[in-house]
């Protein structure tokens, strides 16, 4: 199966933090603006729990909302227009001690969905986006760390 035919695409990489640390990074919406490369430089709206940001791509802008789970570690991103989002891209993060790490290691994941009305090249572009932002989370979050530390 192609990535053109696929529903749902999943990135991972392991990076050298913290799960709790790599979980509050990817819950903050003010990070998310970022690395998220079809919602750059996110900010708060006039709405309670809804930001907005800018697509690289097309300039477009973006709204999203952000679900947390911190029992489990998940994160849900809601994107979409001001009046509705959708739950269509999910993190998680494992803790390094679940996989045989150190408590100073953990895996994110993401996960993008595709919607029925998504043109083939759309998706794709999101996929590599995808690709990319897995990189550059793990470089800013082993970054801030390197400078905090």
């Amino acid at each position: 199966m192609s990535v053109a035919d696929s529903l749902s695409y999943v990135v991972s990489l392991e990076v050298a933090v913290p799960a709790e640390e790599a979980y509050s990074y990817l819950s903050d919406p003010q990070m998310l603006g970022r690395w998220a490369l079809g919602c750059f430089s996110t900010h708060a709206t006039a709405r309670e729990g809804l930001f907005k940001g800018t697509s690289l791509f097309d300039g477009q802008e973006v709204w999203v909302r952000i679900e947390t789970d911190p029992k489990r570690l998940l994160i849900d991103y809601h994107v979409g227009g001001p009046e509705k989002q959708s739950p269509r891209i999910s993190s998680r993060v494992i803790p390094g001690p679940h996989y045989g790490r150190s408590r100073e290691h953990c895996i994110v994941t993401m996960t993008a969905w595709r919607t029925t009305d998504m043109a083939d090249a759309r998706w794709q572009r999101l996929c590599a986006c995808h690709d990319a932002e897995i990189f550059l989370i793990q470089a800013q979050l082993e970054t801030r760390k390197a400078t905090a530390g």
